[in-house]
């Protein structure tokens, strides 16, 4: 009988449990793969943890043009299953006022325009290991050790900080103004949060070796979703 008191505390627990806010959506991985094979082509279906800047630079594209593909206002309101366009979508046959008709009217920008950095630093101290478009690559190796500071290249905000983007591990995305990102891949830790303002030559990260086959920092700069050389940003090198 001792036991009855405690399973009606346990039953009125859950109970309350079940009325607090609903977690965050997750699919099991069997159904969250069929829920994404179900994607047209030209098409990315949402899964939880998603954002709109990690799936902008998953395909590659510029965040706003994204948003306004997709007639997306608010950016942090994407939900788990939905069906977003990532490439641009058909013009309209008749002309061009056809296009421009086809255009929204009014998209907002995703986060609060800034003016772009006018300094960079570099990420990281440590030998080159892969330049830009050195056998298609898109941005620099940086060679270090393991738990070595990473820090912001440029001011900015966190646009992106986890690890749901195959290859990069451990990844961070730091948007500078409308038109730029930086990301930081491959890290052992990271020591900042999405939505975070970040100063130039900020400790953001540990550098390590997740998702990668040995310990560096992968750096990227991207102007409108495009990879650029970010030798064309940072100090020259002594």
């Amino acid at each position: 009988m001792r036991l009855l008191p405690l399973v009606l505390v346990a039953l009125v627990l859950a109970g309350c449990s079940a009325t607090q806010s609903p977690a965050p959506v997750r699919e099991a991985g069997s159904r969250a793969t069929r829920s994404q094979a179900e994607a047209p082509p030209g098409h990315y279906r949402v899964r939880a943890g998603d954002t709109l800047y990690k799936i902008a630079f998953q395909h590659g594209v510029d965040v706003a043009a994204l948003a306004a593909w997709n007639r997306i206002e608010d950016p942090h309101r994407l939900l788990a299953g939905q069906l977003l366009r990532v490439t641009p979508p058909p013009v309209a046959s008749g002309g061009p006022n056809a296009e421009a008709k086809a255009a929204p009217a009014s998209v907002r920008r995703p986060e609060p325009d800034e003016a772009p950095p006018d300094l960079w630093t570099w990420p990281a101290r440590g030998p080159l290991l892969a330049r830009y478009g050195e056998a298609g690559g898109k941005g620099l190796g940086i060679a270090g050790e393991r738990g070595q500071i990473v820090r912001a290249a440029a001011s900015g905000h966190v646009a992106y900080a986890g690890s749901g983007l195959r290859g990069y591990g451990k990844l961070i995305i730091i948007r500078h103004g409308k038109t730029l990102l930086s990301a930081y891949a491959h890290n052992a830790r990271i020591l900042v949060a999405e939505g975070q303002p970040v100063a130039r030559g900020q400790a953001i990260a540990e550098m390590g070796d997740s998702d990668a086959d040995r310990i560096k920092l992968y750096f990227e700069i991207r102007e409108y979703g495009k990879p650029v050389d970010p030798l064309d940003y940072l100090p020259k090198l002594s």
